[in-house]
């Protein structure tokens, strides 16, 4: 690796090291690396538990549990400067003892995860917002034999590396990363890079890995859910429509929730139902985390003013451990399942949307002045 010296025109070597020699410990340092920073991996991915020992009848603990976005449950194994030779062996013991995971476990493992980090958050709300506001009760999560594997280290051997190829023929999605860290004057860089398999034929391997099928089960309760939500969705409208012109042009769906946009690209005014809460919110959600964070530090500048035009305070969620933001007023309690919640919650929504936007709307417009200088 060299480092381009503009100024000379010229290239500088990056002396490569190992981790042992920069003094790097395997738990402290790569899995914490690891943990916080997953995309570094290539991907969205939601880590759920570190050194998870929740297996029956065995002491053994893997490094990181976590799922993608497809509902998968992903076995991280981290190794720090050689794989080993028995790591193939010791990662498929772990998809394995994994693959009877249920959804609720999953659940339950990643609350004591966040609960141990000392977050003051929920386990349902989170995995509903990694999976694009999906309700729990609708999530698919490790589905038969989905479950998939990530190698980490910074040198694979030949038997780790033919073993894992020789899987892939198999269907098993099996990955390895070479991590090699680099130093420069005083500043040490690290290098990931997927080997197995190369990436650019990586698309086919996951097709051929894909399940085609989804449970019949879960199709007959999503078409349900469907129903339920499309017919709460048409009655609310029509309530919506005599106090406020918001949403006007919004047709009834089958998604928990509904909306529109403020003015501002990609911060909208949203009405959300489940099975727990109805409510309205501002939720800003740009592909820039920075400019979620400016906006919403914005509009918390007017929190005065904006509640006192709303009547009530409001929860501001910053999220910073997330890339979007969200300010909402929320009625517990209720559950759309039940057409009993219905006439409740149309009214708290269909009153409440309307002085939301009327709050919002003025810091929204300052909001965006800013973020356009």
């Amino acid at each position: 690796m060299y480092l381009i010296n503009k100024t000379e025109n010229k290239i500088e070597k990056v002396a490569e090291k190992s981790f042992s020699e920069l003094g790097f410990k395997e738990r402290d340092n790569l899995q914490e690396w690891i943990a916080n920073n997953p995309e570094c991996l290539g991907e969205d991915l939601l880590i759920i538990q570190k050194e998870f020992d929740g297996f029956n009848d065995t002491n053994e603990r893997l490094d990181l549990l976590a799922l993608d976005k497809r509902g998968n449950v992903v076995v991280i194994e981290n190794k720090l400067d050689d794989s080993g030779r028995d790591v193939t062996w010791q990662v498929l013991k772990y998809a394995s003892y994994c693959s009877s995971l249920t959804k609720v476990q999953l659940k339950e493992i990643y609350q004591k995860y966040l609960d141990k980090k000392g977050k003051n958050e929920n386990a349902i709300e989170n995995l509903s917002e990694f999976y694009s506001n999906t309700e729990f009760n609708e999530l698919q999560l490790n589905q038969g034999t989905s479950q998939r594997i990530i190698m980490i280290a910074g040198n694979f051997r030949k038997e780790v590396t033919s073993t894992a190829l020789w899987l892939t023929n198999y269907k098993l999605r099996i990955q390895c990363f070479k991590v090699t860290p680099y130093t420069h004057g005083e500043n040490i860089y690290l290098d990931i890079e997927q080997i197995i398999p190369m990436k650019d034929v990586e698309d086919y391997v996951i097709s051929m890995a894909d399940k085609a099928q989804e449970e019949i089960a879960t199709q007959e309760s999503s078409k349900a859910r469907y129903g339920l939500r499309f017919e709460f969705w048409t009655r609310y409208l029509k309530e919506l429509n005599k106090k406020s012109d918001l949403y006007k042009n919004i047709s009834p769906g089958k998604d928990n929730w509904i909306g529109t946009g403020s003015g501002l690209s990609a911060v909208s005014y949203n009405s959300v139902i489940s099975n727990y809460y109805a409510r309205v919110e501002v939720y800003i959600s740009r592909s820039s985390r920075e400019e979620n964070k400016a906006i919403f530090d914005t509009l918390y500048q007017e929190k005065a003013k904006i509640e006192k035009t709303f009547g009530q305070p409001l929860i501001w969620e910053r999220l910073d451990n997330k890339k979007a933001c969200r300010i909402k007023f929320e009625m517990q309690n209720v559950d759309y399942f039940n057409e009993e919640d219905w006439g409740e919650m149309i009214s708290f929504m269909a009153e409440n949307l309307p002085k939301l936007s009327l709050a919002f709307t003025d810091p929204i417009k300052l909001a965006s002045i800013k973020i356009k200088k």
